[in-house]
């Protein structure tokens, strides 16, 4: 459950940038959003293998 905690967090880290960019135009926030939302992807990927890994070992117990 941590790491579902981690994706809470980064998503909600990243609401202001959100807000920033598509509100008031602020092309610095796009930036940050787009490098949060890479980040989002390299975590669901992490937590994706995670998963797998312990579903396969529990297949083979």
């Amino acid at each position: 459950m941590a790491r579902f905690d981690e994706v809470k967090n980064l998503v909600m880290s990243l609401e202001g940038d959100f807000e920033k960019f598509y509100e008031k135009n602020n092309q610095a926030a796009g930036t940050r959003v787009r490098k949060g939302m890479q980040d989002l992807k390299t975590l669901a990927q992490a937590i994706r293998s995670e998963v797998q890994d312990t579903k396969n070992k529990a297949e083979k117990a």
